[in-house]
This record gives C-alpha cells, sequence and structure tokens, in this order.
C-alpha cells in the first residue's frame, strides 16, 4: 500500500551547493539517495516531498562540506502479505504475466491465474482458459492478492507473486460475472427458503 513515511538522516552539503537554500540542497541530495530504492522495512521509497534542514551544521577538518540533521517526508509503496491490489498486466510470458501494481510489477504464475487449463500465446500478449473461454491480454486490469514478496537491498531487486484463483478476484469482467452469479443465486435461495403462510380462519 502506499504510505507517506517521516525519516531521518543527516546530509553532506558540498561547497558547490552553498549557494543555494539549505532545504533546496537538503531535497536534491535526499533525491538522489533515496529515490528508486528499495528497503525492507518501507518498501519502494517512490519520491521525496518535503524536507526541514538543522540550519546548524557541522565541519569535519579537511572536508569543505557541511553536515546536517534533516527530517523527511517520503512517498513510499509497501506492498503486504493478503494484501488486495488492482494492476494492469503490461507483459505476457511462457509461465505468466506482469502486472504492474503501483511503482513494481508483480508475477502472476500461470497456476495461479483459475482453475482452469490454460495457454499463454506470447506473440499475441494474450493468455487464453480452454473450458471457460476467457482471456488476459497485455493491458486488461485485474484485481489479486499478494502471496509472496521478497525485497532485496539492491535498488533493481524485489519480487511480489500474487493470485487470482480466489471469489472475486481476475480481470473485471470476470468480477463482474461472479457478482451477478451470486446476486441471482442468492436470490433463487431465498425464494427456495419462503414457505407460504396458512391463514386460520
Amino acid at each position: 500500500m502506499f504510505s507517506i513515511s517521516t525519516l531521518e538522516d543527516v546530509v553532506r552539503i558540498p561547497p558547490s551547493m552553498f549557494g543555494a537554500s539549505l532545504k533546496k540542497a537538503g531535497v536534491a541530495i535526499l533525491k538522489e539517495k533515496y529515490e528508486s530504492m528499495i528497503n525492507a522495512e518501507l518498501g519502494y521509497i517512490i519520491m521525496i516531498l518535503d524536507a526541514k534542514v538543522d540550519e546548524m551544521g557541522k565541519m569535519i577538518a579537511g572536508d569543505g562540506g557541511t553536515f546536517h540533521r534533516v527530517e523527511f517526508e517520503a512517498l513510499t509503496f509497501t506492498p503486504k502479505l493478503q494484501e488486495i491490489v488492482l494492476g494492469e498486466i503490461v507483459d505476457i510470458t511462457d509461465f505468466g504475466a506482469f502486472v504492474r501494481i503501483g511503482p513494481t510489477d508483480a508475477l502472476l504464475h500461470l497456476s495461479q491465474v483459475m482453475d482452469d487449463y490454460l495457454q499463454s500465446d506470447v506473440k499475441s500478449g494474450t493468455i487464453i482458459a480452454k473450458q471457460s473461454n476467457r482471456t488476459l491480454k497485455v493491458g486488461s486490469t485485474l484485481r489479486s492478492r499478494i502471496t509472496a514478496v521478497s525485497l532485496g537491498k539492491a535498488a533493481t531487486m524485489g519480487k511480489i507473486g500474487i493470485t487470482c484463483r480466489q471469489p472475486f478476484l481476475g480481470a473485471e469482467d470476470w468480477i463482474a460475472e461472479e457478482i451477478k452469479k451470486s446476486g441471482k443465486d442468492g436470490g433463487e435461495a431465498e425464494k427456495k427458503e419462503k414457505k407460504p403462510v396458512e391463514v386460520k380462519k
């Protein structure tokens, strides 16, 4: 899920940035350091929103820069196990599909799409179900549940697994069909439960 996290750090402002305001220099340094980073606790750090830089800095002998404490806010995306997410299919492979959720892509393996025999057509960018004739293609929007999260320390690492093999998950038209069907079945069941009331004269 997306959230705004408040963090603290110490930034080194080099002499080349002394002409800029402390806030402008601090934000620029934080953006270079943190944006696009993956943190095991915070998840994906998307962007720096604001920063408060301590005006009183410190200097170290032999270093021309100044060091300042800074408190800043960052927009983050932290994938949580069992979380329901909405995403768009961006790629179809032999083994499944990659779904864009927030700032990253999650893997939807063929075995986690539905209870059906599936065929993946990489050339046309389509996954086809033989029994139900349901399809998924690049650009399809779907609702899924996060089942696996592995966030590495390197900026380019991070693996997320998702599933659609649960009620009311999958492509939007699949969910609409399930809702319509469940409403119809519920109405019929309610009619069957109702018994005629005998009126005594």
